[in-house]
């Protein structure tokens, strides 16, 4: 009996030591517990006290989103134009980006479905009563905004303005879908260039590359004490009785995304033709780092790194659909922001007709395409689609409280989206990498 506890810890300890994801489990637990501790059901410290250790804490986390952010853009432009050019010619660049694009809006739709039913089923707004949650939050009475109407003069604008007519303005900005569009551009430009031409570039952005991806080995050492500070802060200033009273709604987003991952694991067993067991292993780590961050843009070096040295796939399809899918390929923020919609409208008696649930999906895609892959962002992009619904944008206060939360959940689902589709183009490219293979033989 002695003996069969003699090998768990030496184990425990490897494992802890080796693995990335054990390190932010057990610093998300513990920071669990510390800000349990600070936090108001305990009053073990007073409130300012807890803020200014709470910030203290906080350090590691944001000098590790600190050290992503400064690095994320370049890294972002030469790994888009490297897998541009690495796909041979103009003619495969548009095939990849064609279905690239198509496979994106679909996962999305279905994210969107899947959405507006779980959230009709649950109908969390009926739990909570509208006129207790207004005193609770000191919100007073809620007056109707105006309704926005999207109309088709809009769209031309809408789309001439991705371009971006200043490229340094848009790197010195961050606007991650202006720069997305100026790599497109200039990667299938390079490819009507002799190779002598574009090789020095080419050359360059590998250096790029491969020194921001350093940088962020580098900087993986800190993401478990970062996921400790974040998860202390959280638990400190919203405490577990707050989160309470938002349960049903939480448990509907978090079934909603429990679902798409269902989604993902039908795609990855029938259409990437992968076994489903070791590949989610393998997703683990950027799921969980997903998890501890809340932000696709910080996780993007690691599921790049997991693709190609552990799922094996072609560095010209992965350099290609990451970033891209970092940036607008958000199906878990899409269907977070469709069930905010509705169960914000059911608390408040609003009725969503069939043309308003039409444009608030037409809206959610159109925003979680481009929306910054950064912590918080789909809690402000919310606000837009409450507008668009009729629905009051202070709405938003009730769910400031659990919004990190799940952030963190639908983070996760948009990391594991993006090595989802990763694998699907893999699957695709290698099959037809063989039939060319044959056809050349047969020719031969």
């Amino acid at each position: 009996m002695i003996k069969s506890f003699k090998y768990p810890i030496p184990q425990i300890s490897y494992l802890v030591k080796k693995k990335l994801w054990a390190q932010v489990l057990i610093g998300l637990f513990v920071g669990l517990l510390v800000g349990l501790v600070l936090g108001p059901e305990v009053g073990f410290v007073e409130k300012e006290t807890a803020e200014i250790i709470t910030d203290w804490l906080s350090i590691p986390a944001n000098l590790f989103l600190k050290i992503i952010q400064m690095i994320i853009i370049p890294l972002i432009f030469a790994s888009i134009i490297r897998g541009l050019t690495s796909s041979g010619s103009l003619e495969q660049l548009q095939k990849l980006g064609l279905r690239v694009a198509i496979y994106f809006v679909i996962t999305t739709s279905i994210a969107l479905i899947i959405g507006i039913s779980i959230v009709n089923i649950i109908e969390p707004g009926n739990f909570i009563d509208s006129a207790l949650i207004r005193e609770s939050f000191d919100l007073g009475e809620i007056e109707p905004i105006e309704r926005a109407e999207l109309t088709i003069h809009d769209i031309p604008q809408s789309l001439i303005g991705i371009i971006p007519s200043n490229p340094l303005a848009s790197f010195m900005s961050g606007e991650m879908l202006s720069i997305i569009v100026f790599a497109i551009i200039l990667g299938g430009s390079m490819l009507s260039l002799p190779s002598g031409s574009s090789k020095p570039i080419l050359d360059l952005l590998e250096s790029v590359q491969k020194l921001t991806m350093r940088v962020v080995s580098l900087a993986m050492r800190l993401a478990p004490f970062a996921a400790f500070g974040l998860m202390a802060g959280i638990t400190s200033k919203v405490g577990l009785s707050a989160l309470t009273g938002l349960g049903a709604y939480m448990v509907t987003v978090v079934v909603g995304l429990l679902l798409m991952l269902v989604v993902y694991v039908v795609i990855i067993k029938f259409f990437a033709k992968r076994p489903v067991s070791s590949t989610l292993k393998i997703m683990r780590d950027p799921q969980l780092l997903a998890f501890s961050t809340s932000s696709s843009a910080a996780v993007m070096p690691l599921s790049i790194k997991t693709a190609e040295e552990k799922l094996k796939v072609k560095p010209r399809v992965s350099q290609f659909i990451i970033p891209m899918g970092a940036t607008i390929n958000m199906d878990g923020t899409a269907m977070y922001q469709i069930i905010a919609v509705f169960f914000l409208a059911q608390l408040f008696n609003i009725d969503l007709g069939f043309t308003t649930i039409i444009l608030v999906a037409l809206t959610s895609l159109a925003a979680s395409i481009g929306a910054p892959s950064a912590p918080g962002t789909g809690i402000v992009i919310l606000s837009t689609i409450l507008i668009a619904a009729g629905v009051p944008a202070v709405g938003v206060i009730l769910l400031l409280g659990v919004d990190r939360i799940l952030d963190m959940t639908r983070t996760m689902v948009n990391v594991s989206g993006d090595l989802t589709a990763c694998m699907v183009f893999d699957k695709r490219a290698k099959d037809e990498d063989l039939q060319e293979t044959e056809k050349s033989k047969e020719e031969e």
